[in-house]
């Protein structure tokens, strides 16, 4: 089992120095970075280049996270938005393949966070997600990209997919659909899980071998450990189903900025937000994942 940490941990907006990162999370032991799709296609070649080989000097794997923007929806209503969208992620794929990312994670079967202020169509967006990730789905694999994993969200960010049985539902149509998006697959969250399922334990075991990446955070989004999350019964459930994939902690602590605002951050989490504290949150929260979890 490979552990990880999203990037925006340290950051209060939604982009950062990559390669500062890289060197912080092998300084703590982690063996992932994940970072954002969003400013990927603002990196020329060279500069991609640059990131996949800083990455494997420092033997980090680099993973990547996306909430898409509403004109990235693969599942719009409006066709224009999903030609938009087909197009957008057609040239996220190429660039990941630059950098040596096979994996990338989030609501990419919609956009996030949903604008509950308009009416929302879960039908529709349903099985145009469907549509539109059988097509992402094949894109990707030519890109040799291994995970597109598919987020649960809780009620309050998005309404197409909110629990493991729906996501394992979702999977199974898009792969039913079209056989070579075998990397379409499901990703769950324990902060999202705390909010939906009557039991992580055996929303877990849902996915079974469908679960293709894994995010940990406690319910109000610490670094996991330092919570009431059942992180025994998670490690069981994760046993059960032979997981051997990818962990990554997506902590938010901090208010302030872009990502305070959309994680909804209000106030200091942790009494302690300076960066020497919150690398040693993360180092502490990596040695007890890897104890409970594997």
């Amino acid at each position: 089992m490979q552990h990880g940490i999203y990037y925006a941990y340290w950051e209060h907006e939604w982009d950062g120095d990559y390669h500062y990162y890289i060197d912080k999370v092998s300084r703590l032991g982690f063996d992932i970075l994940e970072i954002a799709a969003g400013p990927l296609p603002e990196y020329s070649d060279e500069e991609l280049k640059e990131l996949k080989k800083h990455a494997a000097d420092k033997n980090i794997r680099l993973t990547v996270g996306y909430g898409p923007v509403p004109e990235n929806n693969i599942s719009s209503s409006d066709p224009a938005v999903r030609k938009h969208a087909l197009e957008f992620y057609t040239d996220l794929f190429k660039r990941m393949e630059k950098i040596g990312a096979t994996l990338i994670g989030g609501a990419l079967y919609s956009c996030w966070p949903i604008d509950y202020s308009k009416p929302v169509d879960k039908k529709g967006d349903w099985e145009r997600g469907i549509e539109g990730m059988a097509k992402l789905g094949r894109i990707a694999a030519e890109c040799g990209i291994e995970v597109l994993g598919l987020e649960s969200l809780n009620r309050f960010e998005n309404h197409v997919i909110n629990t493991s049985k729906e996501c394992t539902a979702f999977v199974k149509s898009v792969r039913e659909l079209e056989p070579k998006a075998s990397n379409v697959s499901v990703m769950l969250d324990t902060f999202h899980m705390n909010i939906e399922e009557e039991s992580i334990g055996v929303a877990i075991r849902e996915a079974g071998s469908l679960l293709g990446h894994f995010h940990t955070g406690e319910c109000n989004r610490m670094v996991p450990g330092r919570g009431r999350t059942p992180w025994r019964e998670i490690g069981e459930a994760l046993r059960d189903i032979n997981y051997d994939k990818t962990v990554v902690m997506e902590p938010f602590v901090m208010p302030g900025g872009t990502v305070g605002q959309n994680i909804k951050v209000w106030r200091d989490i942790v009494p302690d937000t300076s960066e020497e504290a919150l690398d040693r949150d993360a180092k502490n929260a990596l040695e007890f994942e890897r104890y409970m979890l594997g």
